[in-house]
């Protein structure tokens, strides 16, 4: 049973990250206080009009910045966000650059995603129930080009391209860190983007992120290091490209059907025989397998 079925579905969702706590031209607006199985998601979700589309946005880190990356409930609000109907989820983040070609101010639309977390929840299974989910691509390619092509649209300089490390945080790098992510072959540095973007596959979600480059991290040696006044000055300077670039993409998104895999991610994914699997956890995870044990 959803929880929110009273709630007329809405199909794409804005997470905000650092910087981007709301959502400008957001009309007829709705607040949710959405319960989930894994407990309450960073903040209530707006549900609103941009361009004639209800979209579902989450402030992420919560309104006023209150959670670390580490206490992001990213379980909850993707599972709040999937309750809600969303099935496409562009995600705005922060990040640094671990490359001399890209600059601070650039967006980055990342292709790869390298976990180094070591503190999160990371999957909506077990108990009774074992799913292994593909991620070989983790990103969605056709949702990652629209952002891509939103945000050069909208005058950002961006790069299509990417492997995103996340780091657990809240620290930032050391430069013996710095330096070895960048020997590894990552491109960028960021600090949410897993478990988000693995939970969204396990959802049969696509996902997408336009990652605002605020920093070279610590390894340049002729630029700053990074700092939380450098990071919040070009996320103030990028925010409103963001949000031009979101409002000129939703329509889009919602004229045209997904056309990706991302909707079957679960198909060949469950493992557990369907006859023990825990009435309990069929319930509890009824928004996201449903389709599969009915």
């Amino acid at each position: 049973m959803n929880p929110n079925s009273d709630v007329a579905p809405v199909g794409i969702g804005i997470i905000g990250g650092s910087g981007l706590y709301s959502m400008e031209g957001l009309s007829n607006v709705e607040e949710h206080a959405v319960s989930t199985p894994f407990g309450e998601p960073s903040d209530k979700i707006r549900v609103g009009t941009i361009e004639g589309v209800r979209v579902a946005f989450l402030a992420r880190h919560g309104r006023g910045h209150r959670l670390m990356p580490t206490e992001v409930n990213y379980r909850a609000n993707i599972f709040a966000l999937k309750s809600l109907g969303v099935e496409q989820i562009i995600a705005v983040s922060a990040c640094g650059s671990l490359r001399e070609t890209m600059h601070p101010g650039e967006i980055v639309v990342p292709d790869q995603l390298f976990d180094f977390t070591k503190k999160r929840e990371y999957s909506f299974f077990g108990d009774g129930l074992v799913a292994h989910i593909g991620s070989a691509e983790p990103f969605c390619p056709r949702l990652s080009l629209l952002v891509g092509e939103a945000a050069k649209a909208a005058g950002g300089s961006v790069h299509p391209h990417g492997r995103f490390i996340t780091i657990e945080g809240p620290r930032f790098s050391t430069k013996g860190e710095s330096f070895t992510f960048r020997s590894w072959g990552m491109d960028i540095i960021g600090m949410t983007t897993s478990p988000e973007a693995f939970l969204a596959r396990e959802a049969e979600m696509c996902y997408a992120v336009m990652a605002h480059v605020t920093d070279y991290d610590v390894w340049h040696e002729t630029e700053e290091e990074v700092t939380v006044e450098a990071v919040v000055r070009i996320l103030q300077q990028n925010t409103a490209l963001a949000q031009e670039a979101i409002r000129a993409l939703v329509p889009q998104l919602a004229e045209v059907e997904r056309g990706c895999a991302c909707d079957e991610a679960l198909s060949t994914a469950i493992l557990t025989d369907r006859d023990v699997i825990p009435q309990e956890i069929k319930k509890k995870l009824e928004p996201i397998v449903g389709k599969y044990l009915d």
